[in-house]
C-alpha cells in the first residue's frame, strides 16, 4: 500500500491505516453501511477487512458478492490520497471506530462508516454531551410554519442547556431553523446530501460559510468530495439528521414528505419525536397531523412544550433519576415520570400529570398515594401535587 508520510508522522502507521480503511469502507458501503459495520465488528477493525482474501470475502458475504472486487488494497490507497488532499483544509474525516465519531450516531444500526465534518471547532468539543434537537420540515414552508419553526428554536434556546439545533441546510424549514439558532446564540449543525466541499442550494453558500465558521457549529455529510446533490442522496442524509439528535421536531410536512421520513427514522432509533399540529386538510400539515394521530409524535402546543417535555423525560435514565438534589430509584415507570415532572414543574394537578406523563388515571392515583405515604410527595389545599422538600 502507498502510505503518505505526513499521516504516519501525525497518527502513526496503525492509526493512519485504520483511518484510511474507514474512509475506503465509507466509499464502498455508503448505501449499505450495515454490512460494513458488521464486518468491522466481526474482524475487530476496518483495516482487517482489507486483509481478507477473495475466498474469505466469499465466505462472509456469500459467493459473487458485488463487493468482492471492491474490497482491495487499492481502495485504501485511494482513500489515503483523499485524506492527504483534505489535510490542512477545514474538512475533517472521522470514522466509526475512532474516538471523535459522534456517540449518539454510533448507536444507530445504519450509522455511516465515516463522516466528513466541515468546522472550525475541535471534534471532541463539537460532539460533547449537550442535547441535540433536529428541526425539520418542508421546503415550501408557510408563514404559519415559519412562525412555529422560529418559536420552537427560540424556546429551546431559552433553556439553560443551550441545545444544538440539527437540520438539513435545505430551503424553507431547515434554513429558518439554522438561522434562528445562530441569531439566538446556540450551535447548529447542517447535514448535507453532497460532498463536504459543495453547498446546496447555492444560494445558501454565504450562510453556510458563516455557519461552519461559528463556534460549535458544523456542516456534516457522509458523502465523499465530488458528490453532487442528486435526489437519491437526500434519504440517506435524513437518517444522519435523526441519528445525531436526541429528539426530532417536525414543523410542517406533506404526508409523504422527507420530514415525515426523518421523524419515523428518529422513532425507529428510540428517540423523542414532536410535531407542530396544523389545520385539518391543510396539505402542508398532513404529515404532522398524521404522526400525532398515530401516536408517533408528541404534539407541540407552545414554544416551550418541547423543552419542558424533554426536560423531565431526560431525567429518567436506567430505572432511576439523577439530578442535582434528587436521587430516586424505581422499576415503576409511572412513578419515575411523576417524580421527574414534579422536579421540573414544581406543582401539578392530576389532570396535568395525566396529560404529561401519559399514565393511566388509576395507576396515577395509586402511585401518587404510595408516594405520599413514602413521604416523597405532598398536595396543597387546591389539589396540586409537589415534591416534599
Amino acid at each position: 500500500m502507498v502510505w503518505r508520510p505526513i499521516f504516519i508522522l501525525l497518527w502513526g502507521m496503525e492509526n493512519f491505516e485504520e483511518k484510511a480503511s474507514l474512509c475506503a469502507l465509507n466509499r464502498i458501503f455508503g448505501f449499505d453501511p450495515k454490512v460494513a459495520l458488521a464486518l468491522i465488528s466481526h474482524l475487530g477493525s476496518a483495516a482487517e477487512v482489507f486483509r481478507l482474501s477473495p475466498e474469505d470475502i466469499d465466505g462472509l458475504l456469500g459467493p459473487h458478492s458485488k463487493y468482492r472486487d471492491l474490497i482491495a488494497s487499492s481502495a485504501v490507497d485511494q482513500a489515503a490520497e483523499e485524506l492527504s488532499r483534505l489535510q490542512g483544509s477545514d474538512i475533517l474525516f472521522t470514522g466509526w471506530t475512532e474516538p471523535d465519531y459522534p456517540g449518539l450516531l454510533k448507536e444507530c444500526p445504519d450509522a455511516p462508516v465515516g463522516l466528513y465534518v466541515r468546522t472550525t471547532t475541535p471534534l471532541e468539543k463539537l460532539w460533547k454531551p449537550e442535547p441535540r434537537i433536529a428541526v425539520v420540515g418542508t421546503r415550501d414552508i408557510s408563514p404559519y410554519g415559519k412562525e412555529w419553526c422560529e418559536k420552537t428554536v427560540r424556546g429551546l434556546a431559552a433553556s439553560g442547556s443551550k441545545p444544538v439545533i440539527v437540520s438539513g441546510l435545505a430551503l424553507g424549514t431547515d434554513f429558518y431553523a439554522h438561522r434562528t439558532a445562530i441569531e439566538e446564540g446556540v450551535p447548529t449543525i447542517g447535514v448535507m446530501a453532497t460532498g463536504p466541499e459543495a453547498i446546496y442550494p447555492w444560494r445558501h453558500r454565504e450562510f453556510a460559510e458563516r455557519l461552519y465558521h461559528t463556534e460549535g457549529c458544523a456542516l456534516v455529510t457522509d458523502y465523499p468530495p465530488g458528490t453532487a446533490p442528486l435526489a437519491i442522496h437526500f434519504l440517506r442524509r435524513n437518517r444522519i439528521i435523526a441519528g445525531l439528535s436526541d429528539a426530532t421536531v417536525l414543523v410542517e410536512s406533506r404526508a409523504d414528505g422527507g420530514g415525515v421520513i426523518t421523524s419515523k427514522m428518529a422513532r425507529s432509533y428510540d428517540r423523542e419525536v414532536f410535531a407542530v399540529p396544523g389545520r385539518i386538510g391543510d396539505e402542508l400539515s398532513l404529515g404532522c397531523n398524521q404522526l400525532i394521530r398515530e401516536n408517533c409524535a408528541e404534539m407541540v402546543t407552545d414554544r416551550n412544550s418541547v423543552r419542558s417535555s424533554l426536560g423531565w423525560k431526560n431525567l429518567i435514565k436506567d430505572g432511576g433519576i439523577r439530578a442535582k438534589f434528587l436521587t430516586f430509584e424505581s422499576d415503576n415507570v409511572c412513578k419515575l415520570k411523576i417524580i421527574a415532572l414534579l422536579y421540573k414543574e414544581t406543582k401539578a394537578t392530576i389532570d396535568d400529570l395525566m396529560d404529561k406523563t401519559e399514565c393511566d388515571r388509576g395507576d396515577l392515583v395509586l402511585n401518587l398515594t404510595e408516594l405520599e405515604l413514602e413521604g416523597r410527595v405532598e398536595s396543597d389545599l387546591i389539589g396540586r401535587y409537589m415534591l416534599k422538600r
